[in-house]
């Protein structure tokens, strides 16, 4: 087994095999992904994405970036290569004059939400708190207000890459704008991502709420939804689920899950089946 020596110019933590915190950090969300890294390097700071990309390729490893983990399908880890992970960068930062906010790339939604909810102000994020800002937005990414606001990556305004030839690449539509167009939900591999800055949308509050039917009343949830929504002003968001419901009990169950950013007499909640509101 390789053992790896200090990174130059590496201020976080290095973990591998055999290391007590090694199962945990090389884990993700998605529990039926089980990869193995020869190195996770947790960054703790740009300086040290740029050694360790300078490092993997140096080496020829192969690598992966983890940031908030949530990593569904999976690109957060890999097998025999180094994983650079960001997770502990997480830190947002408002600017409510100019309605930009700055997100490192270990953020998750709910950092940015709960940074950019002080000011009244908000952009399209995932569905699910937990999920990373970055594989998010570089995926595309839609989200409770992307009816009314885009997805994620079209109210991606600038970010900072640390690139394989060992740069800082500052991006926007001013400066570099191509590799801006790239990262809008591409996906591709042009660096790895150390800031993300985005367009915030006036949103002083929201309603919403989550309602559950039994499987048996299905057809009629789901007519019903079908005529609300394909009428549905922008404002609002919903998701139409079915499931086993979450207490265990294996009853299958009808979810509908709502998001409106009005909150006048006009978001009215919708009527389900028997009279029950969701």
């Amino acid at each position: 087994m390789t053992t790896y020596g200090p990174l130059s110019g590496f201020h976080g933590a290095l973990i591998q095999p055999g290391d007590p915190r090694y199962d945990g950090a090389r884990q993700v969300f998605n529990g039926m992904i089980d990869r193995h890294p020869a190195l996770i390097a947790r960054c703790a700071d740009t300086e040290d994405i740029s050694a360790a990309v300078r490092f993997a390729i140096d080496g020829g490893h192969l690598i992966a970036v983890r940031g908030g983990g949530h990593s569904v399908a999976g690109h957060a880890v890999c097998d025999g290569g180094v994983v650079i992970d960001l997770s502990q960068m997480s830190t947002v930062e408002v600017d409510p004059a100019r309605r930009i906010a700055r997100a490192q790339p270990g953020a998750t939604w709910h950092d940015v939400d709960l940074a950019t909810g002080r000011h009244g102000l908000a952009t399209p994020g995932g569905v699910i708190s937990t999920t990373g800002v970055a594989g998010f937005t570089l995926g595309g990414g839609v989200g409770w207000l992307s009816r009314c606001y885009g997805l994620a990556c079209d109210n991606l305004v600038g970010a900072t890459l640390a690139t394989a030839d060992d740069s800082i690449l500052q991006v926007s539509a001013d400066e570099n704008p191509e590799v801006l167009w790239g990262l809008r939900g591409g996906g591709g591999n042009f660096g790895v991502v150390t800031t993300f800055d985005y367009a915030l949308h006036e949103i002083p509050d929201v309603i919403g709420g989550i309602a559950a039917y039994a499987a048996t009343d299905a057809e009629s949830v789901i007519a019903h939804y079908q005529s609300v929504m394909d009428t549905a002003g922008d404002e609002l968001s919903s998701i139409l689920d079915l499931a086993t419901a979450a207490d265990g009990s294996g009853l299958q169950v009808v979810t509908v899950i709502a998001c409106c950013t009005r909150t006048d007499e006009s978001a009215s909640m919708i009527q389900g089946s028997g009279g029950s509101s969701y």
